[in-house]
């Protein structure tokens, strides 16, 4: 007994060794390509996430406001590409007369003066609204940005006439399939060639749409990259690529990275094979959504091989302090 048990015990022992260097971050190539910041939402104003529900109007929790700067907005754009975004993200809604406009919610109550669903509404109607109307950071005793939004919502043919050489991460924000054509066909009919470039995302019909109407262009839809995260997590110490992630989309939490098998290089050599791209988002606090990071101590955790997309809520902060010197 005490023989097998011997063998065993050598056996386990080769075998931990064998995957410590299977998985050895150190000894993986270096990275390709650099780091690309994501800016979600533009510069916006941000809000206080403790005990937020699905449904709460985010514009009534906003922090103290240190800028002017409203989400999916021109001038949020125009400063996010300033801040030094390589990506950034903005969250589509078609109107009731069939153009698509920047707007985050599904619905105008919270953030403007209007009410009832942005889809009922003509472009008229939306460009008439103060998008600014509803914010406020000390429970609606002021309201810093009323009066200030009017006629700020604006369509995609805008943003993209407006920035003709910035790339974008478009967010679908309903099941619909038919806003990708939407976006396809304005894209098409502009001249833009998004493949490479440009992202998609939100619901796996739009998604599943878009790669079809624009073949080679990076989508994913939420229960894509959980799956490929997941997958590897699960099965990344064999070396073996999960299919869920072969072209994929995988993400990374900034407290998660002791999850990653191979982290940082070994597992983005991998993810490179497999012609997968890796996002870096902010903490997960308690099950909470992902957010991006936005604090200047949260960058010195990104580790300096990482070559991927990093998500920032504060671009106007994150980014100017990631410029190389």
């Amino acid at each position: 007994m005490k023989i097998w048990g011997l063998r065993i015990l050598t056996v386990l022992m080769f075998a931990l060794v064998g995957l410590t260097f299977l998985n050895a971050s150190w000894l993986a190539p270096p990275p390709k390509g650099s780091l690309s910041l994501v800016a979600h939402r533009g510069v916006y104003q941000n809000f206080d996430r403790d005990g937020l529900g699905r449904d709460d109007c985010t514009a009534k929790r906003i922090r103290k406001p240190s800028h002017i700067y409203l989400e999916n907005t021109i001038p949020s754009i125009r400063r996010a590409i300033v801040d030094g975004a390589n990506l950034i993200e903005i969250d589509l809604s078609p109107s009731k007369d069939g153009t698509l406009m920047l707007f985050h919610d599904w619905t105008l109550d919270c953030r403007t003066n209007g009410s009832g669903q942005t889809r009922d509404k003509t472009v008229a109607e939306l460009k008439a609204l103060d998008i600014g109307y509803g914010y406020t950071a000390d429970g609606g005793k002021t309201f810093p940005f009323r009066g200030k939004g009017i006629g700020m919502m604006p369509t995609l043919e805008e943003v993209l006439v407006q920035f003709p050489r910035a790339d974008f991460l478009i967010n679908f924000k309903s099941k619909n399939a038919a806003e990708a054509d939407m976006v396809a066909d304005l894209l098409q009919r502009m001249g833009r060639n998004v493949d490479g470039s440009y992202a998609f995302t939100g619901d796996a019909a739009p998604v599943a749409r878009i790669r079809q109407r624009l073949p080679g262009v990076w989508a994913f839809a939420k229960e894509e990259v959980k799956a490929c995260t997941t997958d590897y997590v699960k099965f990344g110490w064999t070396g073996i690529i999960p299919d869920s992630c072969k072209g994929g989309t995988a993400a990374v939490p900034l407290n998660y990275q002791w999850a990653i098998w191979g982290w940082p290089k070994r597992f983005l050599a991998r993810m490179d094979k497999a012609g997968a791209r890796v996002i870096m988002t902010g903490p997960v606090v308690d099950g909470a959504a992902n957010r991006g990071i936005e604090q200047l101590e949260e960058i010195p955790k990104v580790p300096r091989d990482f070559r991927g997309y990093l998500i920032t809520e504060e671009i106007q902060l994150i980014g100017p302090a990631l410029k190389p010197s």
